[in-house]
């Protein structure tokens, strides 16, 4: 494309379009939903100021992506990569001495469904691209190829477009993929996913968890929860393996759960999500939790309760707290 700055400089409008795909991107990059619109204003702002610049010898979107890059690229510089808490270490016994919170740790963090956007014919893989096990995956690889796997395993970029944001050539584009792509495999996981939508019968086995959990009934709960399935409970590093486990936390130091309720959410992380309330002693209920709900082979098999409610409800514009 051809002509002056003034002519082919984006409105502030057609850049503020790109808000939600360049936070699914940034997310990706950062693994914190907090970052990443911290990332995506920046990026904005920045494109702003420097419109006039903009010669229109590649798209604005390309053009975005560059900026949102080295704005992550930046931002990752010297920090901690975020992980889980099974990233730290082996699995621990369901005793509230091993409740225990590192300051040094950085989480991944839980994104809203609805604030992830790529192209709408992907959509499926969009959301399983930012499931917590692969985000957290992804924080393993330098910054360069994470932006590199992400462009073209999940966004489906071509190499010669990835090269030519990030400045590089085709084979150093394609020798980095190669790379990123032996490091994910060590964690057997993809980032093109292949994550299945809900079934009919999914929906029905996270009914029946809700029941079950809001009742507190062992019994049917072990209907739905499989027998090898995990929890963690960020910011504690401490995570449980195996259904047994995660019972003789529940009905131990994790006790005042009983009673709570759920409430839905428009999902997390291209997976079902509630929010828990645990009874007050001052009636009502009061926030605990963000569940992130995996489902494996019919039935449930990962449980995430993310605690910094304070921070995370409003992003599910989830009550402050229910009534009795």
């Amino acid at each position: 494309m051809q002509g002056s700055a003034a002519s082919v400089a984006p409105e502030f409008g057609e850049l503020e379009q790109y808000r939600s795909e360049l936070t699914g991107y940034c997310y990706r990059m950062l693994g914190s939903p907090f970052e990443a619109e911290d990332a995506v204003q920046d990026t904005l702002v920045r494109a702003w100021r420097g419109a006039d610049r903009f010669e229109g010898r590649a798209t604005v979107r390309s053009w975005l992506y560059r900026i949102a890059t080295n704005v992550c690229l930046d931002m990752v510089k010297g920090s901690q990569r975020r992980a889980r808490p099974m990233d730290l270490g082996p699995a621990r016994e369901p005793v509230e001495s091993n409740l225990y919170i590192p300051a040094e740790a950085r989480w991944v963090e839980p994104i809203p469904d609805s604030v992830v956007a790529d192209d709408p014919a992907d959509v499926a893989i969009a959301r399983d691209s930012v499931r917590l096990a692969l985000v957290a995956a992804l924080q393993h690889l330098p910054a360069r190829q994470r932006a590199i796997l992400i462009l073209r395993e999940v966004l489906r970029w071509e190499a010669s477009e990835v090269a030519e944001l990030l400045d590089t050539s085709v084979a150093s584009v394609n020798s980095g993929l190669q790379r990123a792509r032996a490091t994910l495999a060590k964690t057997n996981l993809r980032a093109e996913g292949g994550h299945a939508p809900l079934t009919a019968e999914d929906r029905d086995l996270l009914q029946r968890y809700v029941v079950a959990f809001e009742r507190y009934d062992l019994e049917a709960l072990t209907t739905v929860i499989r027998e090898d399935a995990t929890q963690s409970m960020p910011p504690f590093d401490m995570w449980l393996q195996g259904r047994d486990n995660i019972f003789t936390w529940w009905w131990g130091p994790g006790i005042a759960c009983q009673g709570s309720r759920l409430l839905p959410t428009a999902g997390a992380n291209g997976r079902p999500a509630f929010g828990q309330y645990k009874p007050s002693p001052d009636g009502g209920y009061d926030p605990w939790a963000l569940i992130v709900v995996e489902i494996s082979g019919g039935l449930i098999s990962e449980l995430t309760f993310f605690l910094d409610t304070e921070r995370l409800f409003p992003l599910w514009g989830l009550p402050p707290r229910l009534e009795a």
